[in-house]
């Protein structure tokens, strides 16, 4: 099928942001006198909210707003600082980006990754130009996966749903695809597996976007 449109996840999707987010994660819970968790554990969680982060790492019994708020606002203090020189974008994404491009599809961003952080990756390795829209987690109510930041970058981008494409690397991208009744293609660049996407149905998987033009022509 032809798209007019790719939409990306950032986050293992187009870069490698683990350790700068496990470097956030655990600066938040030190800071907060809570035990700091092992990098796997704290790189799985990437993709989700904060709330939804400090949740799956930290005991219930830590669960309140205040606490979501301090952790947010911990991680964000030190994101600011530490998280751009600490993504890196995947080896083959600029090179694909540009042919992308250059056989006319629109190009976006959706992430729980704030925008102006995403912004600043991409101007310091010459991508911003590419993307024609880019949804950040402060632009929406709610994270993925509600597909309010997918609808919205569709509405802006002036396209229908079956002219869309999102690729993601993890199950919350998968589900606000469906959420927001585009086709999905999974990339195996993140923690989830290949056999966990077909366990969920997931028909197209490829090892990263390189492998796209088996789907986009």
């Amino acid at each position: 099928m032809r798209y007019d449109a790719i939409i990306f996840d950032f986050d293992y999707t187009l870069a490698d942001s683990s350790k700068g987010t496990v470097e956030c994660i655990n600066y938040a819970l030190d800071n907060m006198k809570l035990s700091c968790v092992p990098f796997e554990d704290a790189s799985n969680t990437i993709g989700l909210s904060l709330k939804d982060t400090f949740i799956s790492l930290t005991d219930k019994k830590y669960h309140s707003h205040d606490n979501f708020y301090l952790f947010s606002e911990l991680f964000v203090k030190r994101a600011d600082e530490v998280m751009a020189e600490m993504t890196f974008l995947f080896e083959p994404i600029k090179n694909e980006i540009e042919k992308l491009k250059d056989k006319g599809f629109m190009l976006g961003i959706v992430s729980t990754k704030f925008r102006y952080r995403i912004e600043n990756i991409l101007k310091r390795d010459g991508l911003i130009g590419y993307f024609d829209i880019i949804i950040g987690g402060e632009d929406v109510k709610e994270n993925k996966p509600s597909p309010d930041g997918l609808l919205s970058a569709i509405k802006k981008l002036k396209k229908n749903k079956e002219d869309i494409l999102y690729v993601g690397d993890s199950m919350t991208d998968l589900k606000t695809a469906k959420n927001a009744g585009v086709d999905f293609v999974a990339v195996t660049t993140g923690t989830t597996t290949k056999s966990k996407f077909e366990k969920n149905g997931v028909k197209k998987i490829v090892d990263n976007i390189v492998k796209l033009d088996n789907y986009v022509g």
